[in-house]
C-alpha cells in the first residue's frame, strides 16, 4: 500500500457568522513548536478588518438590547459546545504551545470554566456595577452600566485558548461586540473557537475572528472610526504607544495592559468587565 498524502487544511476567517476567504487571497502556514506543518490560515487584510467591524456594528444593536439573562444563556451554550469539542482543543493547544497533553487538558478545562464564569456575570453586572444614588431632593437617581460598543481585541500571542477566552468573553458578557485578531503563530484554537461560535446560539457578527499579524492589523483597528475600544494585549509593547496615538484620532478607549502576558490561570476578577462599560446616570422626579 502506497503512502497517502493528506489534504492540507486551509482555514478561513470568521466574519458576520460566516467563513469567508481573505479578500487578499493570502494564506500562511501554521506549524507546531517543532516546525511540523499543521494547516494553512488565512492572512486577513485591511478590507477584512473593515468588513469585520461593519459586521460587529450591525450586530451590536440586537446583542446589547438582549436581556442579560438571554446573553447569559447564549454564552453558556457556547461553553457547552466548548465542552463537546474538548478533545480537539486539547490536541490543538498541545501542538500550538508545545506542551504535554496533561498540561493542555488543564488549560482547556480552565478555558471552559472561565467562559462559564463570565456567562454567569451577565445578569449580575447591573447590580454590582450600578445602583441607586442618594440625592437630597424629590428625585430618583440611578446609575446603569451600558456596553461601550464595538471592541477591537488583539489576542494574546502565547496563550492560544485560555488567554483568548479571557479577553473575548468579558467583551461579550457586557453586551459589546468584538473583532478579534488571533495569535499569529498559534491560531488553531481560535479558529476552532470560531467554529464553536458559528454553531452555537451567538448571533452572527457579535464575535468576529481574524487570523493574521497584530503588527499589521492592529493599527487599522486602532484608527477605525467605528471601533469604540481597543485591547492591545497581543501587540508588541514597543507598538502600543503607536496604537494609542492611532486610537486618539477617533477618541476610543485603549486598555492599559502589562508588557508581559499575565498568568491567565490566575483569578480573572471583574476588571475587564468594568473596562467595557459606560455609566449612564438617570434622574427622575418622585412625583406626588
Amino acid at each position: 500500500m502506497s503512502d497517502r498524502i493528506s489534504v492540507a487544511k486551509t482555514y478561513k476567517l470568521y466574519i458576520g457568522g460566516k467563513f469567508p476567504r481573505s479578500e487578499s487571497g493570502r494564506v500562511y502556514p501554521v506549524t507546531d513548536r517543532k516546525g511540523k506543518f499543521l494547516a494553512n490560515a488565512s492572512h486577513a487584510s485591511r478590507k477584512d478588518v473593515r468588513d469585520a467591524v461593519s459586521a460587529a456594528r450591525k450586530a451590536f444593536g440586537g446583542w446589547s438590547a438582549a436581556t442579560a439573562y438571554n446573553r447569559g444563556q447564549v454564552l453558556y451554550r457556547v461553553a457547552e459546545m466548548l465542552e463537546g469539542r474538548r478533545e480537539q482543543f486539547i490536541a490543538e493547544v498541545a501542538a500550538s504551545e508545545g506542551i504535554a497533553a496533561k498540561k493542555a487538558q488543564s488549560l482547556v478545562d480552565a478555558s471552559i470554566d472561565r467562559w462559564v464564569w463570565y456567562a454567569g456575570w451577565t445578569d449580575k453586572i447591573a447590580t454590582v456595577l450600578g445602583g441607586a444614588n442618594p440625592v437630597a431632593g424629590p428625585y430618583f437617581s440611578f446609575t446603569v452600566p451600558e456596553p461601550t460598543g464595538v471592541v477591537g481585541v488583539l489576542a494574546p500571542q502565547q496563550s492560544s485558548l485560555l488567554g483568548l477566552v479571557s479577553v473575548l468573553a468579558p467583551v461579550l458578557a457586557t453586551g459589546s461586540t468584538a473583532v478579534v485578531v488571533s495569535s499569529a503563530e498559534r491560531p488553531l484554537p481560535a479558529i476552532t473557537l470560531s467554529e464553536v461560535l458559528a454553531t452555537s446560539d451567538l448571533p452572527g457578527g457579535v464575535a468576529n475572528i481574524l487570523t493574521g499579524r497584530a503588527s499589521e492589523l492592529g493599527s487599522w483597528l486602532a484608527s477605525h472610526g467605528d471601533v469604540n475600544a481597543l485591547d492591545p494585549t497581543g501587540a508588541e509593547p514597543s507598538a502600543r504607544a503607536g496604537l494609542a496615538r492611532d486610537a486618539a484620532g477617533t477618541v476610543k478607549r485603549v486598555l492599559t495592559v502589562p508588557d508581559a502576558e499575565p498568568d491567565w490561570t490566575a483569578d480573572a476578577g471583574i476588571a475587564r468587565l468594568r473596562r467595557y462599560l459606560e455609566a449612564k446616570t438617570v434622574w427622575h422626579p418622585l412625583g406626588v
